[in-house]
C-alpha cells in the first residue's frame, strides 16, 4: 500500500496531545520570561519554550491573549492550592493562605506584577475572586471572634491583607528570597495587617507548622 500524506500524519489524538504539550510549554515559559521581564516579547517567550514564533502564534494570536491565559492558569493553581485551607482559626487560616500563595510563587509573581498594570488589573481581580471570597469569610469570622483587629471593616481588612501578600511577592522580584524565608515573610505580612504583633505572628506560624 502506497503511503499517502494523510496516512503519514500522526493520529488526531497524538496531534492534540502535542498541541496541549506545546501550550503548556508556552505558558510555563511565559511565567519565567515575564517574571524576569514584564515587557518580554512573544519572540523571547517562544525562545524560552524552545518553540518557533509561528508555533506560539498557533496558540496565542497576541501577547495580551497569552498574558490573560497565564493569569487564569495561575488563578486556577491558586484556587486549587487553597482548598481546605480554612481550619476554623482565622489567624492560622490567614497564615496558611500566605504559605500556599508562596508555594505557587512563580505564578503569583506574574499576577503581582500585572495586578497594578492598567488593563490587566480587572482580570487579576476577577481571577482571584475565589481566594478573595474565602479570605473575606475568614476575616469576618475572625473579627467576630475577637481574633483579628476590630478597627477596620472586614471588607477593607481582607483587601489590605491581600495587598500585603502581593507586596511581598512583588518585592521578591527585586530581592532574592529563599523559599522558607519568603513563605514566612508573606505569612508575617498578612498577620501583621490583621492586627497581630510580631510575637503573635511567630506563635501563630509555629502552631500552624505543628498542625497537620
Amino acid at each position: 500500500m502506497t503511503p499517502t500524506l494523510s496516512s503519514a500524519r500522526p493520529p488526531a489524538r497524538a496531534r492534540r496531545a502535542d498541541a496541549e504539550h506545546n501550550r503548556t510549554a508556552i505558558l510555563e515559559a511565559a511565567a519565567v520570561a515575564l517574571n524576569r521581564d514584564p515587557d518580554a516579547s512573544l519572540q523571547s517567550i517562544a525562545a524560552e519554550a524552545h518553540l518557533t514564533r509561528r508555533a506560539l502564534y498557533g496558540h496565542f494570536s497576541t501577547r495580551e491573549d497569552l498574558i490573560i491565559a497565564l493569569l487564569w492558569r495561575g488563578a486556577s493553581r491558586i484556587t486549587l492550592s487553597i482548598t481546605a485551607v480554612d481550619c476554623g482559626n482565622s489567624r492560622m487560616s490567614i497564615a496558611r493562605i500566605g504559605s500556599r500563595l508562596w508555594g505557587e510563587v512563580e505564578h503569583v509573581r506574574v499576577m503581582a506584577r500585572f495586578a497594578v498594570r492598567g488593563p490587566f488589573a480587572p482580570i487579576v481581580a476577577e481571577a482571584l475572586a475565589p481566594l478573595r471570597r474565602l479570605l473575606l469569610t475568614i476575616v469576618k469570622r475572625g473579627i467576630a471572634a475577637g481574633e483579628l483587629r476590630q478597627d477596620i471593616s472586614p471588607e477593607l481588612l481582607s483587601r489590605l491583607i491581600e495587598g500585603s501578600a502581593l507586596a511581598v511577592l512583588d518585592e521578591a522580584n527585586r530581592t532574592p528570597l529563599g523559599r522558607d524565608d519568603g513563605a514566612r515573610l508573606v505569612m508575617q505580612a498578612g498577620l501583621a495587617m490583621a492586627g497581630l504583633s510580631w510575637r503573635e505572628s511567630e506563635q501563630t506560624i509555629t502552631e500552624m507548622d505543628r498542625t497537620p
